[in-house]
């Protein structure tokens, strides 16, 4: 979001509710600075940071008594922002949707090696829609979960509806890891991601691949609804996402599913 977007945004969220709300903030971002003054000023209560160096801002912000969760998909990165200060981890697996990491580190792996390295809590981020995926994350050393696909398609979701419809369509391996030389991004396969594709395959550099890429690609592709020329990021777990529900209908139903599925595990006998 741009600087007025985010101050719109965080207004609409305290008229809405008293509870603490959190604020994503991808640390690349150009207008950082401006971003960061709006979440303080508007005293935002937790901040998810991602995307860049975590000591560059945690300082800041838990100087004004903001929580600060890092997001980060290696084990490296994780010691950093702990060693930054942050109050917690989010560890992102290579399933995840969006921005990723280059080492391509599923869950499973990354989780327990995160939690084996890192004394705060830790959130697991990355193929989780359900509450079988929620209790693994639980028995692998995480504390919480991150859900982001299975959201997208909720009918709140500002994504557009040819998108939501996209993703409850999808099969297993419609989703690609890609743009490496630029920022990992986890894709679903279109006419924009072949196109990308083809250059990857004859070599192209880096500055081919940003003019390729150009401004606005996702904002086309998610908030537009433009299947082909748009850039579609979702993670692995959209195969198993089939329909469009309201976000209350889906947090019920992970919950219910991660208590079933405990005392299912619990009843068992091995």
């Amino acid at each position: 979001m741009h600087p007025e977007t985010l101050a719109e945004h965080i207004k609409k969220c305290k008229l809405a509710t008293k509870k603490p709300f959190g604020v994503n903030v991808p640390l690349l971002y150009p207008e950082i600075e401006k971003l960061i003054e709006i979440i303080i000023r508007a005293e935002v209560k937790i901040v998810f940071t991602s995307a860049g160096n975590p000591s560059l801002w945690t300082g800041k912000l838990k100087d004004h008594g903001i929580k600060v969760v890092h997001v980060v998909s290696s084990v490296k990165f994780a010691r950093k922002s702990e060693e930054a200060g942050v109050d917690a981890i989010v560890a992102e697996g290579f399933e995840a949707g969006g921005h990723n990491g280059r080492e391509e580190t599923t869950t499973m792996v990354l989780i327990p090696l995160v939690r084996d390295a890192i004394s705060i809590p830790l959130i697991a981020a990355g193929g989780i829609a359900d509450g079988r995926s929620m209790l693994a994350c639980h028995a692998l050393g995480a504390e919480g979960v991150q859900v982001g696909s299975r959201f997208a398609t909720s009918e709140e979701s500002s994504a557009h509806e040819n998108f939501k419809k996209r993703i409850t369509e999808s099969k297993e391996g419609d989703t690609m890891l890609t743009l490496k030389q630029l920022t990992p991004v986890r894709l679903i396969k279109n006419q924009f991601y072949q196109q990308v594709q083809m250059a990857e395959w004859r070599g192209a550099d880096k500055p081919e691949l940003e003019t390729l890429l150009g401004k606005r690609r996702s904002k086309l592709g998610i908030f537009e609804g433009n299947l082909e020329e748009g850039e579609l990021e979702i993670g692995q777990i959209a195969a198993a996402i089939k329909k469009i529900q309201p976000a209350s209908e889906i947090l019920h139903e992970i919950w219910t599913d991660y208590l079933q599925q405990k005392k299912n595990l619990t009843a068992k006998s091995f």
